[in-house]
């Protein structure tokens, strides 16, 4: 339940573009007349119309998240709170410039947000994080901890470059679809890798419980 919460500002993202991209004049109107103090001239065009209403969108699904969990009295995780603060500061740059340019950052720097965070837990925290997030379930050897931190920081960071790849190279349109399903099976298939490594070095239970 928690990774489908996680993943509704990307689906709000992917689905407001596409439908937008089909009512260009429509959106750009009413952009225009709602939310044009949110533009650099007060106009939106119907060229741009798309990710400028995708980046509304996922600002305030965003902030809905958070707003929603605090409601909740559940706890916002720093990632949660960096992604706001990433999200408002590109989408509002986006927004006041008229370029893609900005909120096609957004994801890479997620990635290496998350890339860095792990490196500074393992190199100076001497923390395996990945273990903790786990909840100790998992009775896996140290190095193998290690390994599969090293291992995300290197994906994270990877992401991050094909990411910036996708984006400046291949039109917005398919950067949206490669953001919805490119990341996201990526990422599935990675955990499932990671999942099959970990299997196999896991340390058998104790034999103390006696049958």
């Amino acid at each position: 339940m928690k990774f489908l919460f996680d993943l509704l500002p990307i689906f709000l993202f992917f689905v407001s573009f596409k439908w937008a991209e089909g009512h260009k004049a429509l959106v750009a109107d009413w952009m225009t007349r709602h939310l044009g103090f949110l533009v650099s001239g007060g106009v939106v065009g119907q060229t741009e119309a798309p990710v400028l209403l995708a980046t509304v969108v996922v600002i305030v699904g965003t902030l809905a998240q958070i707003v929603t969990l605090k409601a909740m009295r559940k706890h916002v995780d720093k990632m949660l709170w960096a992604g706001l603060a990433v999200v408002v500061v590109l989408g509002g740059l986006t927004l006041w410039f008229h370029s893609e340019l900005f909120i096609k950052w957004k994801p890479t720097i997620i990635y290496w947000l998350m890339g860095a965070g792990l490196l500074v837990s393992e190199v100076i925290m001497k923390r395996d994080v990945l273990s903790q997030m786990m909840g100790g379930q998992i009775d896996a050897p140290e190095s193998v901890w290690r390994r599969l931190t090293w291992a995300w920081v290197a994906f994270l960071f990877g992401m991050g470059v094909l990411n910036l790849y996708i984006a400046f190279t291949y039109s917005t349109d398919l950067w949206v679809t490669f953001k919805m399903w490119g990341s996201l099976g990526l990422t599935f298939a990675f955990t499932l890798i990671q999942g099959v490594y970990l299997s196999k070095h896991m340390q058998p239970a104790a034999s103390g419980q006696s049958s």
